[in-house]
């Protein structure tokens, strides 16, 4: 049988097929435009998406394990429900499902609850999954690169009470580990749940902090405006998700969004190594950016 990669061309995706190549099970990767995917040796194009019901039974029907990432859409968590119920009827044996940090208690924050649901559904229908709930991607911070290098300033409204943000290869690495762990198992493997984070709690000043090392020049924060953020979002993606990602950061406002010595203990235990830091992040991209 084979594993399925769906959110195959996204940046998780391409971190988990990278992860899974050449370790010795089948993958295949669901994109809507296979003829136009340029996945590596031993990644196997399907097409079709976790909308189209039809591709995504017949496809169901050739595998053994799921990796299901479902992008941000009106529509996330019922294709999130559906996909799952494929899934069990096709007799998929596991699945890595993606959630987020925080997805119980942030309830105010559309898509937190929406794979707070999905969780539900794993738990009530008693589904071999392995739950990964990965915290703010320290790589979205590569988009700061025009604002840090030409007017000194880290411009993401994080707060002051700390985000424990998760390097995307870690989230890449750990979600190929249990796929490989549940493709290889003999039977159904009893359910598991990683908080995904870093391993440290990162507020705007040690971020900025971080960048000053980094680019040996000053930085200073732009602030914490709500408004700005939503309206700079809607430039580039719909209303709705402007507005779900600023409800996102009101509550790390609020509230932040910290990791327990436990839990990155439990993930640097699946790693077989401590989490990446935003520290070593902030030193390669600078190194990066001054070589262009």
């Amino acid at each position: 049988m084979a594993i399925l990669v769906t959110g195959s061309t996204g940046v998780i995706g391409k971190q988990v097929l990278e992860h899974l190549q050449g370790r010795g099970t089948h993958v295949y990767a669901l994109t809507r435009s296979p003829e136009k995917a340029q996945f590596a040796d031993g990644i196997t194009a399907i097409k079709g998406d976790l909308s189209d019901l039809d591709s995504l039974r017949q496809t169901m029907k050739s595998i053994s394990t799921l990796f299901l990432l479902v992008p941000n859409a009106a529509d996330e968590l019922t294709q999130a429900l559906q996909a799952l119920s494929i899934a069990r009827e096709s007799h998929v044996k596991g699945v890595v499902y993606l959630s987020v940090f925080g997805a119980a208690e942030y309830v105010d924050v559309p898509h937190f609850t929406g794979k707070h649901a999905v969780e539900r559904m794993i738990e009530q229908c008693d589904i071999p999954a392995t739950v990964l709930r990965p915290a703010y991607f320290i790589q979205n911070d590569v988009k700061q690169k025009e604002a840090l290098l030409k007017h000194g300033i880290y411009g993401m409204p994080i707060g002051d009470k700390g985000v424990s943000m998760v390097d995307v290869r870690d989230i890449g690495e750990a979600a190929a580990r249990e796929l490989r762990r549940r493709e290889l198992a003999a039977d159904p493997l009893p359910r598991e749940t990683y908080e995904l984070v870093g391993p440290d709690a990162l507020a705007a000043e040690s971020v900025v902090k971080i960048w000053v090392d980094a680019l040996e020049r000053p930085i200073r924060h732009g602030g914490n405006d709500l408004d700005l953020l939503e309206q700079r979002l809607k430039s580039v993606a719909p209303a709705w998700l402007a507005y779900d990602m600023r409800l996102m950061m009101q509550r790390y406002q609020q509230d932040g969004a910290v990791a327990s010595t436990e839990q990155i203990g439990r993930l640097s235990a699946l790693l077989g190594r401590p989490p990446r830091s935003y520290r070593d992040f902030a030193v390669a991209m600078a190194a990066e950016w001054a070589k262009e």
